[in-house]
């Protein structure tokens, strides 16, 4: 897995992105494979067998596994690219006139996704301000700045095919953004059931991602479009990382803390 340089500078506090990155299970397929993200539901069946692979140093050498193998699969993807048998060169990219089938595709999810990054920026600050713990507002505020770098990335992507910048309604994320509007109309300010609830929503928002951005880099891959494959595959990594950041705040602290928060205020109104 190539690290990018915009993950590097992130600007998230070191012991953050080191605790994410250790957080990571069984280390990241390659580009073009099937990616299975860690959400935060359904993660306590896996506690066991986590806590194993990070007491033996396991996930240190899965994470040196997975940039070997990302390395190895980019450059092997280039290599065709450039000697294929009917001469197709790494500059296929110049060639796409988004008239096949599969081009015309491949370029409404570029517009969905771009639509639904640019809709995210708009949801981010919101989620901020709601959110109740620091840990939390700081890794929404991380990730606007990086959603930010996603859209201007896309945009290069735009720019490799030759093709016009342009956004299509991406009525998912329309969706997502709604239940965010209600999570913090029916949670009470300042509990950590918002923020349970902020980061549930925050996690599906990365997981539709995750899902358009991997099916990209393949296709990118499979048309030999070899710039672009490039740059949505950094944004992939990202949001992998983001979404076993958030999945770590959740089950280290937040989770716990609001399932025993009806009973501490109970003892709390008691003692008054």
């Amino acid at each position: 897995m190539k690290q990018s340089s915009t993950t590097a500078t992130r600007g998230r506090k070191p012991n953050k992105t080191a605790s994410a990155q250790q957080h990571r299970t069984g280390g990241r397929q390659s580009a073009g494979e099937k990616s299975s993200p860690r959400g935060n539901a359904g993660s306590a069946s896996r506690n066991s067998s986590n806590s194993n692979d990070r007491n033996n140093g396991n996930n240190g050498n899965d994470r040196n596994n997975d940039i070997n193998s990302r390395n190895s699969r980019t450059s092997s993807s280039t290599s065709t690219g450039q000697n294929s048998a009917n001469g197709v060169s790494r500059e296929h990219a110049h060639s796409f006139k988004g008239e096949s089938h599969l081009e015309k595709f491949f370029l409404a999810q570029l517009k969905d996704i771009y639509y639904a990054e640019n809709k995210i920026t708009q949801s981010l600050p919101k989620m901020q301000d709601a959110a109740t713990t620091e840990q939390l507002k700081d890794a929404f505020e991380d990730h606007l700045h990086q959603t930010q770098r996603h859209v201007k990335r896309l945009e290069k992507v735009f720019q490799s095919l030759g093709q016009k910048v342009e956004a299509e309604k991406c009525e998912a994320i329309e969706g997502i953004a709604r239940e965010v509007d209600n999570i913090i109309k029916e949670t009470e300010e300042g509990t950590l059931t918002r923020d349970a609830a902020l980061i549930i929503a925050a996690q599906k928002v990365e997981h539709y991602e995750i899902a358009t951005y991997g099916g990209l880099v393949q296709l990118a891959i499979t048309m030999q479009l070899h710039e672009a494959a490039d740059l949505l595959d950094k944004t992939l990594v990202e949001e992998e990382d983001t979404d076993a950041l958030l999945t770590e705040i959740a089950e280290n602290e937040i989770n716990l803390r609001a399932e025993h928060e009806d009973s501490q205020e109970g003892e709390e109104e008691e003692d008054d």
